[in-house]
């Protein structure tokens, strides 16, 4: 799900002044959740060398490698075991803000990667999710 075009998205334009439309809200949240994502995959990276350079294997095939990855760093923090990767990653402040503010708002949009949904029925449903989920989020906070 793409976030709103034409609305500010990276965290940087957030700490310059408070969130006030719903589509900004959105935009933030939608933010932060791929910074999260990011920094999760970077640490999988790291630790699984595998995923910088995956062969070419069916999609089904690759999205099992990625589960197996998520799966033994899951089992590696819960039994506690020495974890250098994860103790690298979580003193390290990985931010979009500093690695990805724009100030014109096309190279943004263009920054956002985007998936097209296949039909004009899945856009609409899509845009309409969309701003459920951004009418929801102001009434959060």
């Amino acid at each position: 799900m793409a976030p709103y075009r034409n609305v500010q998205y990276w965290l940087g334009d957030f700490h310059r002044r408070r969130v006030l439309t719903n589509k900004e809200k959105f935009n933030h949240s939608h933010a932060k959740l791929r910074n999260v994502v990011e920094r999760a995959f970077g640490l999988l990276k790291a630790r699984f060398p595998v995923l910088k350079r995956m062969a070419p294997f069916p999609l089904v095939t690759q999205r099992n490698i990625v589960i197996a990855c998520f799966a033994l760093h899951n089992y590696i923090i819960k039994e506690g075991l020495s974890d250098e990767y994860f103790s690298q990653y979580n003193q390290v402040d990985i931010s979009l803000q500093s690695n990805n503010v724009q100030d014109d708002d096309d190279e943004e949009e263009d920054d956002v990667d985007e998936v097209q949904p296949r039909s004009a029925r899945d856009r609409e449903y899509m845009v309409h999710l969309r701003d459920q989920i951004a009418d929801q989020l102001m009434r959060v906070e």
